[in-house]
């Protein structure tokens, strides 16, 4: 069997899986708004969608929803075994429609564009449809709660990032035939700086840096430099960290420690991204982690290898 023809016969078979899972009944109907026969699915998110909730869906990035024609396009098979794993609408929607509070509606086939978009970015975007005790928002009153952002000045925290530096891989030459390689992670105002490992390509860091996330977070943005002591510190590469899959994950599954390792997230690899494979995020031993390999960017060459781990502020 030729290569073309063992690699069609691949996807054909993960299609076969896609189109079992859609003749599912909960999986007959749009996830956001109950249209029939849906033919789009949110790889990431892991529901099936109809035509319309699609074109919103797209406008929220693919680091939010990863769409695909259930026909049309070409699934991986992190794609198809990710939608396996999560179980269609009824799995999904059970996370991210636990809790619709009153006075919201959820649309119907008929609704308006800005209905649905309205609807969609805040069942998944901001996360306001969790459980009380899993949603990323602030909780007003004056009971406290695990999951509550604390407030340190003017900016309120959701929880906490911890970053293992583990290993650069070919780093770029900015000396003479080598660098002095360090790393700066920066969130919002925040920024955190690696230690400096002098002459060395393939540095091994193991190095932990924290980082606190503030409730409106964006990208962490991860720099490499050469350390110079006569002028200025030379870039040996860049790239940003979605993190929202992680935190996304961990909010729907709340404390850890009341389950077994598993897998419960994933940030797909994209054009949009640095990721050189899907990064899975995953349980394990009670904490929540992601492994994450990243091509540098905007530089000749380079790669790294870190863990985040998702803290809750009470932890």
């Amino acid at each position: 069997m030729s290569c073309s023809a063992a690699g069609q016969g691949k996807n054909s078979s993960g299609k076969r899986r896609i189109s079992d899972l859609l003749t599912q009944s909960d999986n007959r109907v749009c996830a956001d708004c109950s249209a029939p026969d849906p033919k789009w699915a949110s790889a990431n998110i892991g529901v099936f969608i109809c035509l319309k909730c699609c074109g919103v869906h797209r406008s929220l990035g693919t680091h939010i929803s990863k769409v695909l024609s259930v026909t049309l396009d070409e699934w991986s098979d992190d794609e198809v075994d990710s939608m396996i794993e999560i179980g269609g609408n009824a799995s999904a929607n059970s996370v991210y429609e636990a809790f619709i509070p009153d006075g919201v509606s959820k649309p119907g086939p008929d609704a308006s564009h800005d209905q649905r978009m309205q609807f969609i970015r805040s069942k998944y975007e901001h996360q306001e449809f969790l459980k009380p005790s899993l949603r990323i928002t602030s909780v007003k009153g004056s009971n406290s709660s695990s999951q509550q952002p604390h407030l340190e000045g003017m900016v309120e925290f959701i929880g906490l990032l911890k970053v293992t530096l583990k290993k650069g891989t070919n780093l770029a030459v900015r000396d003479m035939r080598t660098s002095d390689s360090y790393i700066v992670l920066t969130l919002g105002q925040q920024t955190a700086k690696s230690t400096v490992m002098k002459s060395n390509l393939n540095p091994v860091w193991n190095e932990e840096l924290m980082l606190s996330v503030p409730h409106d977070y964006g990208s962490v943005k991860l720099q490499v430099f050469d350390y110079d002591a006569f002028s200025g510190d030379d870039i040996m590469g860049e790239a940003g960290i979605d993190i929202q899959p992680l935190i996304t994950s961990a909010m729907a599954f709340g404390d850890p420690e009341m389950f077994g390792d598993m897998q419960i997230g994933k940030w797909l690899k994209s054009r949009d991204n640095a990721l050189i494979e899907d990064s899975i995020i995953n349980i394990a031993d009670g904490k929540v982690k992601q492994e994450v390999h990243i091509k540098l960017q905007n530089v000749e060459s380079g790669e790294l290898e870190l863990e985040l781990e998702w803290l809750r502020l009470d932890q």
